[in-house]
């Protein structure tokens, strides 16, 4: 599905289902250098049970028209002006890292049309290191395997995909070097430059849920748990095993949490 948003082409995908906007509408948003597909199974569970799904590539990702948004709070409007798109008054919100910074900002701004969030792999604060903004910027295949390898857990990096066969250091590496140039490092210096991220937990109004990887060393488990604190009506899961892609490393505990919390929406929309 490609929608118009600020004058640009926006992809999204949809579960596997055409998009109904009278349907509780649930908005996925991915991490820095990703794009729509690592939402691929949460997307298509949410489509085939009652919801409208919309896992979208964000500006300058994927196949949506660039640039890439310049800052997280850029990101939290720009949501704004997606659900204006799709025709979508309310949504859920669940969003990845960078995403799941992006749907906080959104949901500051927006209180009355964000109704829940998940937030995946994420803090109040995602500081960069200054190796990867600098690889990122100068040598992005370098920056490519830096994220690829701190963003796994140990178990990802011996084989352990949970669909036999497949690769996943290797799927995250492609993915990440799908991204046109300068893309990521935009991602990277937008996470970096964030520092809203305490004041919007603590405004957030919303249910939440906090999905935590308990060996992520870009988003640390620690950095998880105060956010899950700092956000008045919220609760927290931690996936053991398991690094910074959560989406691909635990795809069936990730989706396990959010169909716990979304159950009372989902038991409505039959």
């Amino acid at each position: 599905m490609d929608l118009k948003v600020d004058g640009r082409k926006v992809h999204a995908a949809t579960g596997g289902r055409p998009f109904e906007s009278g349907k509780p509408a649930v908005v996925f948003l991915h991490g820095a250098g990703c794009d729509h597909t690592v939402w691929q199974l949460p997307a298509r569970w949410f489509a085939w049970h009652g919801h409208a799904a919309l896992a979208v590539d964000l500006p300058g990702h994927g196949r949506s028209e660039g640039p890439p948004l310049a800052s997280i709070g850029d990101m939290g409007r720009w949501v704004g002006a997606l659900l204006d798109a799709a025709g979508v008054r309310q949504a859920a919100l669940v969003g990845h890292s960078m995403g799941a910074a992006a749907a906080l900002e959104a949901a500051v701004l927006m209180p009355e049309r964000v109704t829940r969030m998940g937030l995946v792999g994420t803090a109040a604060a995602i500081p960069v290191h200054r190796d990867l903004l600098a690889a990122a910027k100068e040598e992005p295949e370098r920056a490519y395997q830096m994220m690829t390898a701190w963003a796994h857990g140990t178990a990802a990096k011996l084989g352990g995909h949970p669909v036999p066969g497949l690769w996943m250091t290797g799927g995250t590496l492609a993915l990440f070097a799908r991204n046109r140039p300068g893309v990521l490092h935009a991602d990277l210096e937008a996470c970096h430059a964030w520092k809203s991220g305490p004041e919007a937990a603590r405004k957030v109004r919303c249910p939440a849920l906090v999905i935590i990887a308990a060996n992520d060393i870009m988003t640390p488990a620690k950095a998880g748990q105060e956010l899950a604190r700092l956000v008045a009506d919220s609760r927290s899961i931690t996936v053991q095993n398991c690094g910074h892609m959560l989406p691909a490393e635990a795809p069936d505990a990730v989706l396990d949490a959010l169909i716990d919390f979304f159950a009372p929406i989902s038991a409505d929309a039959r």
